[in-house]
């Protein structure tokens, strides 16, 4: 009789720590969030004709150390037209840009150390891995929404003048 309760006690003690065991280890559940990177008005650009005339002024947000360049509008969903990014490099050389982890189709402006417009990549396609090359040497790149410099009429030889807020 002793061997048969002890037999029933071990056999409802592994079943409690059986039981104990699945209830007490739910699964824990963690959710992902996704980046999320707001537009940071850093200072105004004018885009005027290669006579000075106005065409547009926009917001821009300042792209000038290795992170910022080489992460850009990366992770973005969204950007006004009133809005673009200005690369600032240290020297102006032929830059190439891509569009990886960009969920924006954009239009790639290069400029020279004068600010002269000298080349635009026009529609660059999001997730888009490809070389988008600057045709000539260039200090700035402005990316603004695809679509923007033909809405503009923007041509090689325009200019930009940026401040800094």
């Amino acid at each position: 009789m002793k061997n048969t309760n002890l037999k029933f006690i071990v056999v409802i003690s592994l079943g409690f720590i059986c039981l104990t065991s699945i209830t007490s280890c739910k699964e824990e559940t963690k959710s992902i969030k996704p980046i999320v990177i707001n537009f940071k008005k850093e200072g105004e650009l004018t885009l005027k004709k290669a006579n000075d005339s106005i065409i547009k002024t926009i917001d821009i947000e300042i792209a000038d150390d290795a992170y910022q360049t080489q992460t850009g509008l990366m992770y973005r969903d969204s950007m006004e037209d009133s809005q673009g990014m200005l690369f600032v490099f240290p020297e102006a050389d032929y830059h190439s840009f891509y569009m990886k982890n960009t969920r924006i189709a954009l239009d790639i402006i290069y400029l020279d150390a004068n600010k002269t417009i000298v080349s635009i990549q026009k529609n660059a396609k999001p997730y888009n891995e490809t070389s988008l090359p600057s045709n000539a040497p260039a200090k700035y790149v402005l990316e603004v929404n695809a679509g923007l410099s033909d809405q503009w009429t923007l041509e090689i030889g325009d200019k930009i003048d940026y401040s800094i807020n």
